[in-house]
């Protein structure tokens, strides 16, 4: 379930509202997604690997609100955890040249 979104770290792209299947963000004033419908997330943690910043965080098993501050998710290195998890990585070398079915057809060459 979505928890915290960091107004520090937030760019205010929207993206994670763009993501969102369950449409649980709205917007401040400033631009800041705010959490407005939590009962209706569905922790597809799509908000937390797509946000560049690594603003946002999603509680794994959670049934409800937990009450964790953006305090602790700071100090517990929380923010992006998820993505890292699945070795997402922001600047990280890609493409065809690291898949070994490139390396295998171009040996078949």
């Amino acid at each position: 379930m979505i928890e915290v979104v960091s107004e520090d770290r937030c760019i205010r792209c929207d993206i994670c509202e763009r993501v969102c299947p369950a449409f649980v963000f709205d917007r401040d004033a400033s631009g800041l997604p705010v959490i407005a419908r939590q009962d209706d997330c569905q922790t597809c943690f799509l908000c937390e690997i797509y946000c560049p910043t690594d603003a946002l965080f999603v509680a794994e098993a959670a049934d409800g609100p937990t009450g964790i501050t953006e305090a602790e998710v700071e100090r517990r290195g929380l923010f992006g955890a998820y993505a890292r998890a699945l070795g997402w990585s922001r600047g990280r070398a890609g493409g065809a040249d690291q898949d070994p079915t490139h390396r295998l057809r171009a040996a078949q060459n």
